[in-house]
């Protein structure tokens, strides 16, 4: 009777485990229906479900009034904005960041590499980094978190982490469905703004991000296009390239304001009168020109694989004209250009000039374009000149022959240009 029993309850057990491993997998497949993915991989986020409380401000819209123009026939997409440091790339970036409920937008999530490997990426030391990135950048174009939870210090407990880089700069990651509960002593760094929100919690981050069609990411990390050619030839994804580009010299200048310490020897040298140009910063900056010229030459160009993917943007265009460029930008990716963004671009492009800070996306756009001249000696101007000079020429920078025409503002320093894309 007790071997009866034994056997009766073993069967028991077995009968519940494989209804729950049925409902686990059936949440799964639901998952995976909605973002329809041709192809399933292990890309595919496997965290187990948590049960959060959701804490909402009085000023926050609840996530259902916010989805603006969501159409269910379009076509997923996957826009990565490619620019470099100081190039203007985190006030274009919220052009994506404010469409509403329906982008999922991340900023500069590729930081933890960097950080995770600096020693490595200072001594130009590490092999296969930029692999790393596209690897990362495909898992999260893919919703999946668990690629970039390896570089993340402290590392994630339960995949819950306080220490995500400029959390608050990704309206997804702030929203209702992903704001877990506060909790005490712990300091998030990175904290939302429009919610009380606790740590992050990443299994949330990529239910949420499986729930929207499309899918922004801005980097400043990713240099050479050519590397993206994986991440663009994925089945799975239909990867959009936007590179930014900006004028060298005045990317000289805003690094000299924001990163003062690291740049004290420019300042140095345009005192001195003289630019070593074998030192290893300024054949940085000069490598960092080279690349961006041979990524557009090779975006331009359009290989077969960047057909009607690529699209090549100057900062100065969008500074002077924001809602068209905007425009351009969303009509390029086929996305409907959404009245949540038309209208912080309308509130953020020509605010006072005491909104403006450093890491600010309020810009008096215009005005944001010139200032770099009253900033950069007229020496160091002749430098970049001289280390970028080709890359000038191609995106329409004019060069500069003494220090009053550097000053002189009524003198444009940028010629009329189309870089078409083509959507054919």
């Amino acid at each position: 009777m007790k071997t009866k029993y034994a056997v009766v309850f073993i069967f028991i057990v077995a009968l519940v485990i494989i209804e729950k491993e049925s409902n686990i997998l059936s949440r799964v497949s639901d998952k995976l229906t909605q973002r329809q993915t041709p192809l399933q991989t292990s890309s595919t986020p496997m965290y187990e479900n948590d049960t959060t409380q959701n804490v909402l401000t009085e000023d926050q819209e609840p996530r259902e009034e916010a989805m603006g123009n969501y159409n269910a026939s379009d076509p997923h997409k996957h826009i990565l904005l490619m620019a470099t440091t100081r190039s203007g790339s985190s006030f274009v970036g919220e052009f994506f960041n404010q469409h509403g409920g329906n982008m999922f937008y991340l900023f500069e999530p590729l930081w933890h590499i960097e950080r995770k490997l600096s020693d490595a990426v200072d001594s130009g030391n590490v092999t296969g980094l930029t692999e790393m990135y596209r690897d990362v950048l495909q898992g999260l174009f893919l919703c999946d978190f668990s690629s970039l939870e390896r570089y993340i210090s402290p590392a994630p407990q339960d995949h819950v982490t306080p220490a995500l880089f400029r959390r608050e700069s990704s309206s997804s990651l702030c929203e209702k469905s992903v704001c877990s509960p506060v909790v005490k002593d712990i300091f998030e760094r990175y904290h939302c703004r429009t919610r009380r929100c606790g740590p992050l919690n990443l299994t949330l981050a990529s239910e949420s991000c499986l729930s929207k069609k499309h899918h922004a990411i801005k980097t400043v990390r990713v240099r050479q296009l050519e590397t993206l050619r994986p991440l663009v030839e994925d089945p799975r994804l239909d990867v959009m390239v936007i590179q930014l580009v900006r004028d060298p010299r005045a990317v000289l200048a805003s690094r000299m304001v924001a990163f003062s310490a690291q740049y004290q020897t420019w300042n140095s040298w345009a005192q001195e009168g003289e630019v070593p140009e074998d030192v290893e910063q300024v054949k940085r900056f000069k490598g960092t020109c080279d690349q961006i010229r041979m990524s557009a030459e090779l975006g331009l160009g359009q290989p077969s694989w960047l057909k009607r993917r690529y699209m090549l943007v100057r900062y100065e265009d969008i500074a002077h004209f924001p809602m068209q460029k905007a425009e351009e930008m969303y009509q390029f990716t086929g996305i409907p250009f959404s009245p949540q963004a038309k209208n912080w671009i309308l509130k953020n492009t020509q605010t006072t000039r005491g909104a403006s800070g450093v890491y600010s996306t309020q810009k008096n756009s215009s005005e944001q374009a010139e200032k770099w001249r009253y900033r950069i000696p007229f020496k160091l101007a002749q430098v970049v000149q001289k280390l970028c000079g080709p890359a000038m020429k191609m995106f329409g920078y004019k060069f500069v022959d003494s220090e009053m025409a550097l000053l002189n503002r009524s003198l444009s320093l940028l010629e009329e240009r189309q870089f078409a894309f083509s959507q054919d």
